[in-house]
């Protein structure tokens, strides 16, 4: 940068109309002056555009500025400020904040919370209204485990869910999803299902409870439960498939990232007779899971090859973005049990949904809104962005597939 150039921040306020940013990069054109960066915001047609530039001592460029400010009606203000290449090299993150609701309260939390890690608020962005509101804050600067800390106690106190991570080619490039299946991408447990079927959902229900809250070793409370099914009828599988509810929200999430291009897999200790069904209804691209052994047409009891434990979901993690020639870095994990933890360990990015305290709390970020397609936003997803893709869908619309502002999404 030429040292004999100072470097002014701009501030150009108003009422929004076209045609203000070509004139006044006109007028910087016409004087000589250096642009350096420039970012604008617009809410309710009240314009804010920010302009960093570089003017040498006595040219007109600020003065010009000013005159052309009046004769269009906006308001410009000036600032003296520090070289751009000083702010370039700080750290850059990206904080998400989710609710239901989020309240004056809630997002002074969370604000108070970067401030105390040393954090400077370079931008806010609203990410969506409905089906829950949310907001993504750019932060400047800050040691980021102090941040971190101070924004889980804010989390907690709030109710509300948040994430920070460090503003990167990785987070803007993520290219895989894997999802467990049970409670994530559907609300209900397939082998609970079974058991209710085969007169053992108690039984089953206390097994699965302690499995998933990392009291038992999976596999062997996998092959405790599939016992109590044998002689069930291999019929009792298609009434499960029929019974199964998907999570609110799970075909705008896969179908959102499905336009954008992502691999999406489904990795389940649960059963590939109702995973493989999933896999065509929702059109990924990977389903793996276990095969129950079925001998004229009942249940034995057992499970056909190696069982999809806590280590196998990791495996299946890293055997995919292998096939996909994906970077770790480059992928999401989303689960909610003790059998997710080592798969959300590692992938780029560990979401616990809706998770069991121990998943919770080992996970890089937790979501706990009922709504799947809530993920989106800590991948910079904007809501607005989503539907107007739907909308250009004839056969959601055709389907009644778009949900109405303020109804849960499908």
């Amino acid at each position: 940068m030429d040292d004999s150039l100072r470097t002014i921040l701009v501030r150009c306020t108003g009422r929004d109309r076209p045609g203000i940013t070509t004139g006044l990069l006109g007028v910087l054109a016409d004087t000589g002056a250096h642009l350096y960066d420039m970012e604008q915001v617009v809410v309710r047609e009240r314009l804010t555009l920010d302009l960093l530039i570089g003017v040498s001592t006595g040219d007109n460029a600020l003065k010009d500025l000013l005159f052309h400010g009046w004769e269009q009606g906006f308001q410009l203000d000036f600032e003296v400020v520090e070289e751009a290449s000083q702010r370039a090299t700080k750290p850059r993150f990206v904080v998400t904040v989710i609710g239901q609701t989020l309240l004056p309260a809630a997002l002074a939390g969370v604000t108070g919370a970067i401030a105390e890690g040393g954090g400077n608020i370079d931008r806010i962005l609203r990410l969506s209204r409905y089906p829950v509101v949310s907001y993504e804050f750019v932060v400047v600067d800050g040691d980021v485990e102090t941040m971190r800390h101070a924004l889980v106690a804010a989390s907690r106190r709030h109710g509300v869910d948040v994430a920070i991570q460090r503003e990167s080619l990785e987070r803007r490039a993520k290219r895989l999803v894997i999802m467990d299946v049970d409670s994530t991408l559907i609300q209900d447990e397939v082998i609970e299902l079974l058991a209710d079927i085969a007169g053992c959902a108690q039984e089953v229900a206390d097994i699965t409870a302690r499995a998933m809250n990392g009291e038992l070793d999976f596999e062997a409370s996998l092959r405790e439960r599939v016992a109590k099914l044998a002689g069930t009828p291999v019929a009792a599988l298609g009434e499960v498939r029929d019974r199964l509810r998907l999570t609110p929200g799970a075909r705008t999430f896969v179908r959102t990232l499905k336009r954008l291009g992502y691999t999406v897999a489904i990795v389940s200790g649960g059963f590939t007779a109702v995973t493989d069904e999933l896999a065509r209804d929702l059109d990924l691209d990977h389903a793996v899971a276990n095969e129950l052994e079925i001998v004229d047409g009942v249940l034995t009891g057992r499970v056909v090859g190696q069982v999809v434990d806590r280590a196998g979901k990791a495996a299946v993690l890293r055997r995919i973005a292998e096939a996909e020639h994906i970077p770790l870095e480059q992928t999401v994990a989303v689960g909610d049990g003790a059998n997710d933890l080592d798969m959300l360990a590692t992938a780029g990015l560990g979401i616990a949904f809706n998770a069991k305290p121990v998943v919770r709390d080992a996970a890089d970020t937790a979501v706990s809104v009922p709504y799947l397609d809530a993920i989106l936003f800590l991948l910079g997803i904007r809501r607005e962005e989503v539907e107007a893709a739907d909308e250009k869908d004839p056969g959601l619309v055709r389907d009644g597939l778009i949900p109405v502002p303020g109804t849960p999404p499908v």
